[in-house]
Protein backbone atom coordinates (compact mmCIF):
# COMPACT_ATOMS: atom_id res chain seq x y z
CA UNK A 1 0.00 0.00 0.00
CA UNK A 2 2.96 1.90 0.76
CA UNK A 3 3.77 1.98 -2.91
CA UNK A 4 0.48 3.01 -4.41
CA UNK A 5 0.63 6.31 -1.80
CA UNK A 6 4.23 6.99 -2.84
CA UNK A 7 3.24 6.50 -6.60
CA UNK A 8 0.40 9.25 -6.01
CA UNK A 9 2.16 11.72 -3.95
CA UNK A 10 4.92 11.71 -6.81
CA UNK A 11 2.05 12.04 -9.26
CA UNK A 12 0.02 14.62 -7.89
CA UNK A 13 2.55 16.23 -5.49
CA UNK A 14 5.91 17.14 -8.47
CA UNK A 15 6.10 19.03 -11.29
CA UNK A 16 7.31 15.74 -13.39
CA UNK A 17 4.01 14.24 -12.06
CA UNK A 18 1.83 16.60 -12.82
CA UNK A 19 3.36 17.19 -15.96
CA UNK A 20 3.24 13.05 -16.75
CA UNK A 21 -0.66 14.09 -16.20
CA UNK A 22 -0.97 16.52 -18.52
CA UNK A 23 1.42 14.37 -21.35
CA UNK A 24 -0.64 11.49 -20.88
CA UNK A 25 -4.01 13.28 -21.04
CA UNK A 26 -2.74 14.40 -24.54
CA UNK A 27 -1.75 11.28 -25.34
CA UNK A 28 -5.50 9.43 -24.60
CA UNK A 29 -7.46 12.13 -26.27
CA UNK A 30 -5.01 12.08 -29.31
CA UNK A 31 -6.03 8.15 -29.45
CA UNK A 32 -9.54 8.81 -29.07
CA UNK A 33 -9.56 11.15 -31.27
CA UNK A 34 -7.74 9.40 -34.42
CA UNK A 35 -10.31 6.27 -33.41
CA UNK A 36 -13.09 8.01 -33.85
CA UNK A 37 -11.87 10.13 -37.08
CA UNK A 38 -11.35 6.51 -38.69
CA UNK A 39 -14.81 5.15 -37.64
CA UNK A 40 -16.68 7.99 -39.01
CA UNK A 41 -14.43 7.97 -42.37
CA UNK A 42 -15.24 4.62 -42.41
CA UNK A 43 -18.84 4.66 -42.26
CA UNK A 44 -19.69 8.29 -44.55
CA UNK A 45 -16.61 7.39 -47.23
CA UNK A 46 -18.59 7.98 -49.86
CA UNK A 47 -20.28 10.98 -48.46
CA UNK A 48 -20.85 13.91 -51.24
CA UNK A 49 -20.91 17.71 -50.46
CA UNK A 50 -24.43 18.99 -50.94
CA UNK A 51 -26.13 22.37 -50.44
CA UNK A 52 -26.61 22.13 -46.36
CA UNK A 53 -23.54 21.01 -45.74
CA UNK A 54 -20.95 23.54 -44.42
CA UNK A 55 -17.16 23.87 -43.76
CA UNK A 56 -15.01 25.47 -40.80
CA UNK A 57 -12.59 25.97 -43.51
CA UNK A 58 -14.87 27.14 -46.49
CA UNK A 59 -12.70 27.40 -49.91
CA UNK A 60 -15.50 28.28 -51.95
CA UNK A 61 -15.03 32.01 -51.01
CA UNK A 62 -12.08 33.31 -52.99
CA UNK A 63 -11.27 36.60 -51.49
CA UNK A 64 -11.98 35.82 -48.22
CA UNK A 65 -13.49 38.85 -47.23
CA UNK A 66 -16.28 39.72 -45.15
CA UNK A 67 -19.76 39.98 -46.40
CA UNK A 68 -20.36 43.28 -44.77
CA UNK A 69 -18.43 46.53 -45.96
CA UNK A 70 -17.31 47.43 -42.48
CA UNK A 71 -15.54 44.69 -41.45
CA UNK A 72 -13.46 44.81 -45.07
CA UNK A 73 -11.43 48.33 -44.21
Amino acid sequence: MSAASGFMDWLFGTRPGVACLVVGGIILFLIIAVVLERKTRREFYNHEKSEDDWDLFDDDDESGWSDFDEDNH
